[in-house]
């Protein structure tokens, strides 16, 4: 049987008007009556109805985040950023994985406003989703366009790009291929592709549909290396893709910088130590995260902010052995 508030009420020989004082902290108890109502919930083991205290309050203290998957290094990285910075201010985080389908997101941007979260952070890549549209629910996007009114956060894409692409040049590469989701997807990220084409005199881009495929990621790069096997360098738009670059490469015994160079992106704290010989532009995610939770938080505690808003940070490249 559920413990009740009136329950601890009668334990302690309090009002239930005084029980809630207690549990909310409100008002002056005398230590003596303070400690009458803990010692009954602990007797009890009651637990407080937390939704019926953040109606009273008008807040829940909870925060829906949104990935497309946690299965990659920095979604990973990025959601345990963004759900230290929440603990640290008092917010818990409902992880929600898309798995990048649509009606799944969809479900889940529904169920968290159904929760009557204080806000949502959304790093997923699909569009047209009504429920982000919801003019009383603060969002912020990372690497995401999800509506007009919406911030986005995220690290200088196109610089991430320039880097990765020019150290490839410098580096004596004279056909640099470049591997990246498909290009009707509308994100920041899609300025990786245009720097790579501002740089390379006949640029090609092998687009992936899946990028969280490995096995049709290393099915594209076999088909690459058949198709232009002149390719010297490649430029990969994550570190999961520049990995699979790496293992075809030792199954086709290419060598790995010498006949093929190799940069991705992300540079996460994993990826640095499971592949620590891979060159790629680190994205400073722990800044992102931190930015999405300051711009969520003001969104919260004032709502007439909302406007439209992108915030770029810088990234930096680090140069290994693939290159």
């Amino acid at each position: 049987m559920k413990v009740k508030l009136e329950d601890v009420a009668k334990t302690a020989g309090v009002s239930p008007t005084t029980v809630s004082r207690v549990l909310n902290n409100r008002g002056y108890i005398s230590e003596k009556t303070r400690q009458k109502v803990e010692d009954a919930i602990k007797e009890l083991n009651y637990y407080p109805n937390d939704l019926a205290r953040s109606l009273f309050k008008k807040r829940t203290n909870f925060i829906g985040l949104i990935l497309p998957t946690i299965n990659n290094p920095f979604f990973s990285e990025l959601a345990l950023n963004i759900e230290n910075l929440f603990s640290d201010l008092g917010f818990k985080i409902i992880l929600c994985n898309s798995s990048g389908h649509y009606e799944k997101e969809s479900s889940y941007a529904e169920m968290l406003i159904r929760q009557q979260v204080d806000g949502i952070i959304v790093c997923s890549y699909n569009r047209g989703i009504e429920a982000y549209n919801h003019p009383q629910l603060p969002f912020v996007a990372i690497d995401h366009y999800l509506s007009p009114n919406i911030p986005v956060i995220g690290s200088d894409n196109y610089e991430g790009g320039r880097l990765a692409v020019q150290h490839l040049i410098e580096r004596g590469c004279k056909s640099i291929i470049h591997m990246n989701g498909p290009a009707d997807l509308e994100t920041p990220t899609q300025l990786r592709r245009k720097a790579y084409e501002d740089l390379v005199e006949n640029p090609i881009t092998y687009e992936l549909e899946d990028t969280f495929d490995d096995e049709a990621t290393a099915a594209t790069i076999k088909k690459i290396l058949s198709e232009h096997p002149e390719t010297d360098g490649i430029f990969a738009s994550d570190d999961l893709i520049a990995s699979v670059c790496l293992k075809v490469a030792n199954e086709l015994k290419i060598k790995v910088p010498e006949q093929l160079k190799v940069v991705g992106y992300d540079g996460t704290q994993l990826v640095q130590v499971l592949l620590p010989q891979l060159t790629t532009v680190r994205q400073p995610i722990e800044k992102i995260a931190k930015a999405a939770v300051l711009k969520l938080i003001d969104l919260i505690n004032d709502p007439s902010t909302v406007k439209k808003e992108e915030i770029t940070l810088p990234v930096k490249l680090l140069v290994n052995s693939t290159t």
